[in-house]
């Protein structure tokens, strides 16, 4: 299903004058998004909210299951023998307990194929977890449970101490942007991800490239908003 969101201040008032010149439309911009998980990705991704604006992203889930290479091949796969033309093509997975090779090799060809890549050292949950503090030392993927159980109760108070994390949670977008900072979880995964150079992601951690993602659905990507202008010019 088509999801609208809001987009800054900017591109508001640029589609705005397009619009006094030309009936405005929506512009849709098509998004394809591989994640490893089953549930844990998808229902976060899915969780972005509707909101009444000029562009409208329309967000296919697929993947689920497999490992970090299987799951840029399959984007690969995908991509080229869709129909349809997507603006952006993402892959989703964690380091886990994979091979450093394996690991590395999967961000390389996501890279050498136009994959946007949206990797995690050592689990996504880092990404929660940054919400509410700069996670800067490794981490095991038990560890992260209870850091972010930690985390939310302390938010919600010792009297309101009842929160458990399971993983297929529909509700934690909607829980981090309550009790968690968002904007602050971007730039703490900026600042880790500002460390990494070479090509060994696999001895990043903590790391996760997931601020990537959420800013395109935000509508603060600045490259991604620019394709999206010109797309809406060459539309006219």
């Amino acid at each position: 299903m088509a999801r609208i969101i809001k987009i800054d201040n900017a591109l508001q008032k640029r589609f705005a004058k397009q619009a006094k010149k030309n009936k405005a439309r929506e512009l849709v911009t098509y998004f394809l998004i591989v994640c490893e998980g089953e549930k844990t990705e998808p229902n976060y991704f899915k969780s972005f909210p509707k909101q009444v604006g000029k562009i409208v992203y329309d967000i296919g889930f697929d993947g689920g299951g497999i490992s970090t290479l299987k799951v840029v091949e399959k984007a690969i796969e995908l991509r080229d023998k869709s129909k349809q033309k997507y603006d952006r093509v993402w892959a989703v997975f964690d380091r886990d307990s994979f091979k450093a090779n394996s690991f590395n090799s999967a961000v390389l060809k996501a890279n050498a194929n136009d994959i946007k890549c949206a990797w995690s050292n050592e689990a996504f949950e880092l990404w929660y977890l940054l919400h509410f503090y700069n996670r800067i030392t490794a981490m095991t993927r038990d560890e992260y449970k209870k850091s972010i159980e930690d985390a939310v109760n302390t938010k919600l108070g010792k009297k309101k101490n009842i929160f458990q994390y399971k993983k297929n949670d529909t509700e934690m977008y909607f829980l981090l942007n309550k009790v968690g900072n968002q904007g602050s979880a971007i730039k703490w995964a900026k600042e880790l991800a500002n460390g990494i150079t070479g090509e060994q992601f696999a001895n990043y951690n903590p790391q996760t490239m997931v601020f990537k993602l959420v800013e395109e659905l935000n509508g603060q990507s600045e490259e991604l908003n620019a394709e999206i202008i010109e797309k809406y010019r060459e539309g006219q």
